[in-house]
């Protein structure tokens, strides 16, 4: 098995690209059918929007156990066991009777979708090294930036073509198109010297790495803009539609905007991370602040544009912010590639999410919450621009 960094290799990134599509696919291909499923089940529209927490929440707990048993059984037998779950738990909600078996099979959904997103991170560290991380993961965040411009799209098609139930069975047939290809065509990534000691569901192993100041700094930096774009996600849609009174079509249109930009910086900025890690991130969170920033200003103009413009901007941020601060959290544990990934997913879904959960008390309207959370980043921020920076992120991954 190759340890040393290594060349893309057109098999492996199709693979890494289908298995980190399962978490985002599986959130966004049904946000049309909100409606209908509240209608048929008889509960309000934020009761249909906990199927997302729950399933948010499931993905990051879920990636503390996947996380070591693909660092202890290898990173293939953790993908298929995933895949898999995510298959029978789709096909779940496809036939679920009431809407708490469908709120079971989001929360079993989310346990297969962490094992593909953990795995997805460990083969990057695996293949790549620290050197090429941070530019891979930058890579994924494009693919993955097609899913909130395609499925939502898609899911509306098939709810009124077939019915919302139909969402749920595309996922079935797409997690086993997925199962073959992983099966058939990916090969085992984890190092041979790499190793496990103690029992799964020991948490102290977890302690060593978040103890480590380049992980802790890197990771609460993605959780905290995973957070912005959680809200962004989940809020946006209603903002747009039922206070400012938009229609569908204006929903889709800001989205696949903010997608297609988010594509396109994806692809552009991982040259510029290569060149200079440090640099790179500190211009990323800077556009992060500042969009904030902007948010507030607009705030008092209720329009779609005022609240997608600094949404806009925040794109290339994301883009130069997530894969220089992920790729640099995981540069340290080459032999834990796993473990180390799934602390960081779990601070980015859970630990996002609950942090949404948390702030949504507040009672903020839909901009001034985006711009709280994206200025949360500030004290991140001025630490990047001090001279601890180059302890904490150093100028290259």
């Amino acid at each position: 098995m190759q340890t040393r960094p290594a060349k893309p290799n057109l098999v492996l990134l199709l693979i890494l690209a289908l298995l980190v599509i399962f978490c985002p696919m599986a959130i966004d291909i049904y946000l049309p059918a909100f409606p209908t499923i509240a209608e048929q089940f008889a509960v309000s529209e934020q009761q249909v929007q906990q199927t997302v927490a729950i399933f948010m929440l499931t993905v990051g707990l879920g990636q503390l156990i996947a996380g070591p048993l693909a660092d202890k059984f290898g990173r293939k037998p953790v993908a298929i066991v995933g895949v898999s779950l995510y298959a029978g738990s789709a096909l779940l909600a496809y036939f679920a009777p009431s809407f708490e078996i469908l709120m079971v099979a989001r929360a079993l959904q989310g346990l297969g979708a962490c094992a593909t997103f953990v795995v997805a991170f460990a083969i990057v560290r695996d293949k790549y090294g620290s050197e090429r991380s941070g530019q891979m993961i930058t890579y994924l965040n494009g693919i993955v930036c097609f899913i909130p411009a395609m499925a939502p799209i898609l899911g509306a098609w098939l709810t009124v073509q077939f019915g919302w139930r139909m969402n749920f069975m595309f996922l079935t047939a797409f997690a086993i198109v997925g199962l073959l290809v992983t099966l058939l065509f990916f090969r085992e990534t984890r190092p041979a010297d790499s190793h496990y000691q103690g029992h799964i569901l020991d948490l102290r192993r977890f302690k060593p790495i978040i103890k480590t100041p380049v992980f802790l700094f890197n990771s609460l930096l993605c959780m905290v803009a995973m957070s912005a774009i959680l809200v962004y996600v989940t809020l946006a849609p209603g903002w747009i539609i039922t206070y400012l009174g938009g229609t569908v079509a204006d929903f889709t249109f800001w989205f696949t905007l903010n997608a297609v930009l988010s594509i396109v910086a994806s692809f552009i900025t991982p040259m510029y991370i290569k060149r200079n890690s440090q640099r790179a991130l500190r211009l990323g969170v800077s556009l992060l602040v500042f969009s904030g920033i902007l948010m507030l200003a607009l705030s008092h103009i209720e329009t779609a544009f005022a609240l997608m413009l600094p949404i806009l901007i925040s794109a290339l941020g994301f883009a130069l912010s997530l894969g220089s601060a992920a790729g640099m959290a995981l540069s340290s544990f080459p032999k834990q590639a796993g473990t180390a990934s799934a602390l960081l997913g779990a601070m980015q879904m859970s630990g996002a999410s609950m942090l949404v959960f948390l702030t949504q008390y507040l009672g903020l309207s839909t901009p001034w919450l985006i711009a709280f959370h994206l200025l949360l980043l500030a004290p991140l921020w001025l630490i990047l621009m001090s001279k601890k920076a180059h302890t904490l992120h150093p100028a290259k991954t």
